[in-house]
């Protein structure tokens, strides 16, 4: 037997929103299904707000850091737990960060590693989002993806010490040991 699922649509996703029916849920649009998304443990609260709190330090005045809000992108809307986007904030009054507001993305990672790896980075390189960082907190990593081409990051480095440099900001060097934190 054949199952064919329900599309939602960004506009059909933003109707729902507002009719209030997900008041309490904690769930993102991903590839037009809605999913759960993972409960936050305390190494990923703790990392979450450690690396906005440095990143808000250290692009203060370059760009707005944004945790855990949504993003607009073709058919998706979902909430990285950090969007590093682009000035001046007033713009996302009326609409969350569209894929030319976007930097680069965060998602910090343990028990939905899987899903960060394959889903989020398949939909975050078809819509061409520059650089998608994941901090694995269960193998001490940052997983970088950079280049989007079609469904996939034509480059990704692996790394656990040193600086990083982001695309966007090639004057900044990111401590990794202000990123990973366990």
């Amino acid at each position: 037997m054949s199952v064919t699922t329900f599309k939602w649509s960004i506009d059909q996703w933003h109707q729902l929103i507002e009719t209030g029916l997900l008041i309490g849920q904690n769930v993102e649009l991903v590839e037009g299904e809605i999913v759960k998304m993972s409960p936050e443990g305390i190494p990923h609260s703790y990392t979450n707000y450690s690396i906005g709190k440095y990143l808000l330090r250290l692009l203060e005045g370059k760009a707005v850091i944004r945790e855990s809000y949504p993003i607009t992108l073709n058919n998706s809307e979902p909430q990285p737990d950090i969007s590093i986007v682009r000035l001046p904030e007033t713009i996302y009054r009326n609409h969350h960060p569209y894929v030319e507001d976007i930097y680069w993305l965060i998602e910090i990672s343990k028990t939905t590693l899987q899903f960060d790896l394959e889903v989020k980075a398949q939909v975050y390189a078809r819509n061409k989002i520059p650089e998608y960082w994941i901090v694995d907190l269960k193998n001490k990593k940052l997983i970088v993806h950079t280049l989007p081409k079609g469904d996939s990051y034509q480059q990704i480095l692996e790394t656990s010490s040193g600086t990083i440099v982001t695309q966007s900001f090639p004057d900044l060097k990111i401590e990794l040991s202000k990123i990973l934190l366990f």
